[in-house]
């Protein structure tokens, strides 16, 4: 019974809009580190948490959390597409043994996931289909959201999960930190962006698809040279959520509030909650340690962006 973590911020503007040479060769350079790392540890299975942004789940009915029985990529901003590499019958395993915790979470047959699953997949293990993974979805960008202590008990019962299958796994977290890139709001929508919002935004034709795209490469260019046209980083309020993970300072993860988060650090800021979920999981195997932690703020990406592993101390869980 041995797990490790690692945690790492996506963007969709890899290739599109990208930082100054010697910003992107470290990025680069930590993601080849922590490939590395993972690879020395060679998981049996990977559970990976992450948001959608309206890609995969709608209004139309939005779980506050989902683990996918199967799953399929739709290769967004040039990412990987296909199917994941789901061991179905331990997904359900997986469900099933949340639900007996007390842990009310939905499943699907037919998941649709974007670049904040398929990236680190690629990124960290070389495809979306290199390891088997059981995805799991936490509803980051769809007002209302869940709280920081509920991710943190969804982790904490997925790592009591894992604790029980005998087998090394890698607990991944993808998203944050600060950031609030030009996402619609069902509050503020008009009626043809209501009407995507409420799930005819599953499939997407390739034009309207390409225009969405479009803008969110053109407000990264924006904000490049405004770092106020969106929510501006907050690199401090980013360290010291970074630093509150390191130590295992649960209660005052879960005393963040959802809309201080949003004011502080922008809205999409709340995919942070994906490194909580997958901390409480490993901290469900023992005492941990983090290694190789990782931060900068890159206009570019409209990120906080970051990096960190972790590892129980002695590397075997507690019996």
């Amino acid at each position: 019974m041995t797990a490790r973590l690692q945690c790492l911020s996506h963007t969709p503007l890899v290739g599109h809009v990208d930082p100054a040479q010697d910003v992107l060769h470290e990025v680069r350079q930590t993601i080849a580190e922590a490939r590395d790392w993972i690879a020395t540890f060679d998981p049996e299975l990977v559970v990976l948490f992450s948001p959608d942004h309206f890609n995969g789940f709608f209004y139309d009915t939005m779980p506050p959390f989902c683990i996918g029985m199967q799953a399929h990529a739709i290769g967004d901003f040039g990412t990987p597409a296909g199917p994941l590499n789901v061991p179905q019958e331990l997904a359900r395993d997986c469900v099933q043994a949340l639900l007996e915790d007390g842990v009310d979470v939905a499943m699907s047959y037919t998941m649709q996931v974007d670049h904040g699953f398929s990236q680190p997949l690629d990124e960290l293990l070389g495809a979306i289909d290199a390891r088997p993974v059981i995805p799991v979805f936490i509803n980051a960008v769809a007002a209302p959201l869940p709280t920081f202590a509920r991710a943190r008990v969804l982790g904490e019962a997925i790592g009591r999960f894992a604790r029980s299958l005998n087998r090394r796994v890698l607990f991944v977290g993808s998203g944050g930190l600060s950031h609030q890139p030009p996402v619609p709001e069902l509050a503020t929508a008009n009626e043809h962006i209501r009407d995507r919002l409420l799930g005819s935004g599953r499939n997407l034709p390739p034009a309207e698809r390409e225009a969405r795209q479009q803008r969110v490469i053109h407000a990264a260019l924006r904000f490049i040279e405004d770092q106020h046209s969106l929510h501006p980083l907050n690199p401090q309020w980013d360290r010291h959520f970074m630093e509150l993970l390191s130590q295992g300072r649960f209660a005052e993860l879960d005393a963040l509030r959802n809309d201080e988060v949003s004011r502080l650090a922008g809205r999409s800021t709340h995919e942070v909650k994906t490194w909580v979920a997958a901390f409480a999981a490993l901290s469900s195997f023992g005492a941990y340690e983090t290694r190789a932690p990782y931060y900068r703020p890159i206009p570019e990406w409209i990120a906080g962006f970051g990096a960190i592993g972790a590892q129980t101390q002695t590397g075997v869980a507690v019996a």
